[in-house]
């Protein structure tokens, strides 16, 4: 596409649109009486306009029907089958087979429970290798894990302190490069126990080559994983064909299922049909045809079902069903197709703001690839004043410490316009 820098535009962009449409489906909080320019659904997704029809229909059947809600056909979907009613759009936004995938949970507390069965160190090989700066929550799970295992027996199996290969960024660069990455699987193969990567680096919003890492991390005998915070329903994912051994994600991103929303996990089928896999179980992961006889011995389900704990959260995942719907109509592909657009003419208002002189620099990569919706922009100084200044104008982005606003144009609510005004904003700001 040819980007042109005015309004007339990218008018003509939303008009042309394919997936207008799907911008009425969604509330958007207002600033003054007038639509806010919403660029922060990578940190929390805006609500389906559907949303609440979904969540009151379970609250209604609690209503009417009382514990029976369970298993009643006068239930519109009864809740003890109703993680499986999120399966189809779960397994088309991951690239993996239905069997493969289940929504449970928080994400961190999936990455713990990923990791038991994941993360299997011995004294020869132990190490994880992550990203520097990952998300403070997976920092903090992968080093309680880490301190939990070094010690068994008595005896120290490995030094903690030296077990996490954190991997930097060049001198004078922002992001990864992919055969640096590589290299260090190499590097530290014959200690490398697992490699545990975002999909999206939530800072820089780099892209990661699952395929690659993952290949790569197979060849030397380590598992590999995947927090997908901020890729699932960003990108298009191939979990399955990519050969992943697992990943977790929340869905209050992209996702849009709501504040501290319904989590999920991925695990590969060669994993799955494993009964023997070490795992901390729960009644729900357990052969749901003998689960209500209530007896001792652990019956694992078949696939990801079997890392389940309790019972279904319904009213969380009703929001998340609600929004997952509305991903299946959309199609991923389609949703991506738009995304690549929009965030590049982000890019190029961008660039022409700083022509003359750069006065902020994208830190995201500039290649389509190796990026998502996210742009994450870096200022020398004055950074957070031009934040709150965007707040008071009606623009809706994120801070991140010590100096970048990260700013996300989704396709699914998001216009050609917000971007072009956005841009505008900042430029008269700027100024």
């Amino acid at each position: 596409m040819q980007y042109k820098n005015t309004l007339d535009f990218a008018q003509e962009c939303d008009f042309n649109d394919p997936l207008q449409s799907f911008r009425d489906k969604f509330h958007i909080p207002k600033h003054e009486g007038k639509n806010c320019i919403y660029l922060v659904g990578n940190s929390l997704g805006l609500q389906p306009k559907s949303t609440r029809k979904y969540v009151e229909q379970e609250l209604e059947d609690w209503q009417n029907l009382g514990v029976e809600g369970h298993f009643d056909e006068q239930a519109t979907r009864p809740w003890f089958h109703y993680h499986k009613f999120l399966k189809s759009h779960l397994a088309k936004l991951s690239g993996a087979k239905e069997s493969e995938v289940v929504s449970m949970n928080s994400l961190t507390t999936n990455l713990h429970l990923m990791m038991v069965s994941f993360y299997r160190p011995t004294s020869e090989k132990f190490k994880i290798i992550t990203e520097a700066g990952a998300f403070p929550s997976d920092q903090y799970a992968l080093e309680t894990q880490l301190n939990f295992h070094a010690y068994h027996g008595g005896k120290q199996l490995f030094d903690p302190k030296e077990a996490l290969v954190e991997l930097s960024p060049r001198p004078g660069e922002e992001t990864l490069r992919t055969e640096d990455i590589l290299s260090t699987i190499e590097e530290h193969k014959d200690q490398l126990a697992l490699v545990m990567m975002a999909g999206v680096q939530y800072y820089s919003g780099q892209l990661f080559d699952i395929k690659s890492i993952t290949q790569k991390g197979h060849q030397y005998g380590a598992l590999v994983g995947f927090d997908l915070a901020h890729a699932f329903g960003n990108v298009p994912l191939q979990l399955h064909d990519d050969g992943v051994d697992f990943a977790v994600w929340c869905s209050y991103k992209y996702l849009n299922s709501g504040p501290g929303g319904v989590s999920g996990v991925f695990v590969h089928e060669r994993h799955s049909s494993n009964p023997d896999l070490p795992r901390f179980a729960g009644w729900w992961g357990h052969d749901e045809s003998q689960r209500f006889k209530m007896q001792k011995g652990f019956i694992p389900m078949s696939g990801a079902d079997a890392w389940q704990l309790s019972n279904v959260n319904v009213l969380p995942s009703a929001a998340h069903l609600a929004s997952l719907e509305i991903f299946s109509e959309a199609g991923i592909e389609k949703l991506r197709s738009k995304s690549v657009l929009l965030t590049g003419y982000m890019e190029y208002l961008l660039n022409e703001l700083n022509s003359e002189k750069e006065k902020i620099r994208i830190i995201t990569p500039n290649d389509p690839k190796q990026r998502g919706a996210q742009l994450s922009l870096s200022l020398a100084n004055g950074g957070k004043d031009l934040f709150n200044k965007l707040a008071d104008n009606g623009v809706i982005a994120d801070w991140r410490e010590p100096n970048v606003i990260r700013v996300a144009a989704v396709p699914l609510y998001n216009s050609f316009e917000d971007v072009w005004k956005f841009v505008d904003l900042l430029r008269m700001l700027l100024t």
